[in-house]
């Protein structure tokens, strides 16, 4: 019983750690990509919209 509550808490750990994994790989690549088109297009950063204020600013990674 004890060899069962390891491996099953072992298991859940791993899916965890997976999830954070893809999470992270996600975010570096779409990272990568908005880098690449602002290098194509020639821009020095990627303005977003404030939905309070309206105003435009850099994204902040």
């Amino acid at each position: 019983m004890p060899q069962l509550i390891f491996f099953a808490v072992l298991g859940v750990a791993a899916w965890v750690g997976y999830r954070s994994f893809l999470r992270e790989a996600e975010r570096v690549t779409a990272r990568a990509r908005r880098t690449e088109a602002e290098q194509r297009a020639g821009a020095q950063g990627t303005l977003v919209k404030d939905p309070v204020t309206g105003e435009y600013h850099l994204t902040k990674d």
